[in-house]
């Protein structure tokens, strides 16, 4: 529905939040490593929130003037918690917001790295996540991601020693460079790729129902979902 038939995607307060912070992050670990303090943080945050408000994402929220003052001190609270969790003036910035266009196992791949950082084993690649972190039998999952950022980066002669996923909520998820887990995320992208190329060519696009249905945009479009929404959580107003 998004890229076949081009419908509407609204973004929601957490995606909304989470590229607010993102950009502080962003804006803060490009500044020279002596000058990453909370102050400059703060000062990052009052210059982007000005942009931020007039964004059509944010305004798309409709949010009170309560919820707007919820919704900075939400940001500013995940920005004090970074500082908890890691000294920004230690960190050995390579790149942030790196974009990879790259591709991987003969299927494009489109991607943009929040920070590659230089470490005593390497390279590192970080991803910021804003949300609450996975419980132990998701992690794997979640790590596909940082994992394809590894094989994207190797395809432009840069080796990965370490990834991280770092939930501001709860702290950093480590794990050594794994080239068997690289792979396995590589052949999972390339089943995806073909999978959706079939689709495309029968122009059938199985739905795959979840817990999550309730907050898809395209409920109201969407029969099975509509249904699945209805038994997990009643009718919809």
């Amino acid at each position: 529905m998004r890229y076949i038939d081009k419908l509407p995607d609204p973004k929601g307060e957490a995606a909304v939040l989470g590229t607010f912070v993102h950009r502080i992050l962003e804006d803060l670990l490009s500044l020279d490593a002596s000058d990453r303090s909370v102050d400059a943080a703060r000062a990052l945050a009052r210059t982007l929130w000005d942009e931020t408000r007039d964004d059509d994402d944010f305004l798309g929220l409709g949010l009170s003037l309560e919820d707007t003052t919820s919704f900075m001190w939400k940001a500013w609270r995940l920005v004090e918690r970074y500082f908890s969790l890691e000294d920004p003036t230690a960190v050995d910035v390579v790149r942030a917001e790196q974009e990879l266009s790259v591709e991987i196992s003969g299927v494009p791949f489109f991607g943009i790295v929040d920070l590659t950082e230089r470490v005593p084993s390497g390279l590192r690649v970080v991803d910021y996540k804003t949300g609450k972190s996975p419980a132990a039998r998701y992690v794997d999952d979640k790590l596909s991601q940082v994992w394809l950022y590894a094989a994207a980066l190797a395809e432009t002669h840069h080796e990965v020693s370490e990834v991280r996923l770092m939930y501001l909520t709860s702290g950093p998820i480590d794990r050594p460079i794994d080239a068997e887990a690289v792979g396995e995320a590589v052949d999972q992208y390339r089943l995806t790729w073909d999978l959706l190329c079939q689709s495309i060519d029968a122009e059938h696009f199985p739905h795959k129902t979840g817990p999550l249905c309730n907050w898809c945009p395209y409920v109201d479009l969407c029969p099975e979902g509509a249904a699945e929404a209805e038994r997990r959580y009643g009718p919809r107003s």
